[in-house]
């Protein structure tokens, strides 16, 4: 059975349409709750934490989402703009029952979207999205408490201070980032605060940019989607290293001292060889995405290392974590998660750890966060608007041929976006004339397609 609203990180669309409406938010808190009940009769606390980035539609999504709450009896702790990875934490350290992210991450601030979390910190897995939806489809009435019965909410102080201080302990105590010269980009995000503040309690000089969040411009010209501000401020300032984060801190991107990007693959490859070498890595490798880089996969072969592909979506990864008992796993874009420190990718803990590996070790950025050569590869979208043209025989034609054509040397993916109505085409392979030939040429063949439907 195939989920109608929930996509590969929860749910997200344009504010204030369908199915991004304040009605539409109470609803999916009035099913949450339902759907909670149903499977732990006796709650533990009969507690919700709901956090937010910096969105202006947070403010509308956040009052909806806690009169749904409220009216099926749990009480709401409201936690103000905070990472993603920090609701996650709060909501085991709080014993709460479920958290809530409103935010659609590295999206532009039109668009958002709702994220939920079980009482352990990990993402609900997709039978209980299922339950959620059919709850949205089948009325919720009959569940609402009773006056006596109503839940409360509060907002809690010091938000902030207990996430940094979750982060910091991910370092060994006693090391610190002294010496190193950091430019931060927030994405006028959620961790507009929070990382620059960690940096600076461990030492680092920091350059914070990115920080100056007034709701319209998340992820604008900034964040990790958007790093030409922080590539030029890097080489400006002389920064031994710049840092990334997207607009609810789940993502991390980085830049080397010669301005150059470092995308979510080399990082996990940098840190799969430093922890193999410090006896830290489980499972004897690395679990990443469809999307990650064939030159990755074969830099790890190469030492005797694995890498496990999930489809899209840290929430696969996570669990194919947890079922090879592997500690480090992410996604190219950056989400990158260390279970050893947090259930969710979290781009501040990343970041510390590499930050810490290169004060550890002296060297350059461009030295320790390049390492292996990556297949030429082309990823392109093609926007839809009535129904994907996945299923349209001369698409499925042509996505045969084209994985003939790279059978021996080479992958195409092409697969529906579960965040936005795009039509995600990639190709990698070592002839990169072919490469684009095959991408160019699908991408042709779906918009075609797209506009016939």
């Amino acid at each position: 059975m195939t989920r109608k609203y929930f996509g590969t990180d929860g749910i997200r669309g344009q504010a204030n349409t369908f199915p991004m409406t304040a009605d539409m938010a109470m609803k999916v808190a009035m099913a949450t709750a339902i759907v909670l009940l149903e499977r732990h009769p006796k709650q533990p606390t009969g507690r919700v934490v709901v956090g937010k980035d910096t969105r202006l539609s947070c403010y509308m999504l956040e009052q909806a989402i806690t009169a749904g709450f409220l009216s099926m009896g749990l009480d709401v702790i409201l936690t103000g703009p905070v990472p993603t990875p920090g609701v996650a934490m709060l909501t085991r350290s709080l014993r709460a029952d479920v958290g809530v992210m409103i935010s659609a991450s590295h999206n532009a601030f039109q668009d958002n979207g709702i994220k939920l979390f079980g009482a352990d910190g990990h993402k609900l897995d997709d039978d209980i999205e299922r339950e959620i939806e059919a709850k949205l489809d089948n009325g919720l009435n009959d569940g609402l408490a009773l006056p006596a019965d109503l839940g409360k909410a509060a907002r809690l102080d010091d938000v902030l201070g207990r996430y940094a201080e979750s982060v910091k302990r991910s370092l060994p105590r006693g090391e610190s980032l002294d010496g190193l010269k950091v430019v931060v980009d927030c994405a006028n995000g959620a961790a507009y605060k929070v990382a620059p503040q960690v940096l600076w309690e461990l030492e680092a000089e920091v350059i914070p940019i990115g920080i100056e969040p007034n709701g319209r411009n998340i992820n604008d010209g900034y964040g990790a989607t958007a790093t030409e501000n922080l590539q030029k401020m890097v080489l400006d300032r002389g920064a031994d290293v710049g840092i990334a984060l997207d607009g609810d801190g789940d993502r991390l991107i980085m830049v080397d001292e010669l301005g150059r990007k470092i995308d979510g693959d080399q990082l996990m490859g940098a840190l799969t060889l430093a922890m193999h070498e410090d006896g830290l890595l489980k499972g004897n490798g690395l679990v990443a995405t469809v999307m990650s880089n064939l030159g990755l996969e074969r830099m790890l072969k190469s030492k005797g290392l694995d890498m496990v592909r999930t489809g899209v979506g840290d929430r696969y990864v996570m669990e194919a974590m947890k079922v090879g008992g592997y500690n480090l796993g992410g996604e190219q874009s950056g989400h990158i998660i260390m279970s050893d420190y947090g259930t969710t990718g979290d781009g501040l803990v990343a970041g510390l750890q590499i930050l810490a590996l290169l004060n550890r070790t002296g060297a350059k950025a461009s030295d320790v966060l390049n390492v292996f050569q990556p297949v030429p590869q082309l990823l392109k979208a093609v926007r839809y608007s009535n129904g994907t043209p996945l299923d349209k025989t001369e698409v499925k034609d042509a996505i045969g041929q084209a994985e003939h054509n790279l059978a021996n040397d080479g992958r195409v993916l092409v697969r529906a976006s579960g965040t936005e109505p795009v039509i995600r085409v990639m190709a990698e392979g070592d002839d990169q004339a072919k490469v684009q030939n095959i991408v160019n040429d699908l991408c042709a063949v779906i918009e075609k397609a797209s506009n016939c439907a």
